[in-house]
């Protein structure tokens, strides 16, 4: 798999809401309901990741003392 060179066109944020968009149009398309149930879980850890990641770059953010 080949990666993309560092500079980003677009946002993590950005990018994991676009894979959580494809992962659950190809779920809706899956005969199997096994693995349409895979690919929609796959969907929500992306969408839980993107909010993590809001949350750890938003400025409010603070250090644990």
């Amino acid at each position: 798999m080949a990666r993309r060179p560092s500079g980003h066109s677009s946002t993590l944020e950005f990018r994991l809401a676009q894979e959580a968009i494809n992962l659950r149009t190809q779920a809706k398309e899956m005969p199997l309901r096994v693995r349409r149930n895979e690919l929609l879980r796959k969907a929500r850890q992306i969408d839980v990741a993107g909010e993590v990641n809001k949350w750890l770059t938003s400025p409010g953010l603070q250090a644990p003392s």
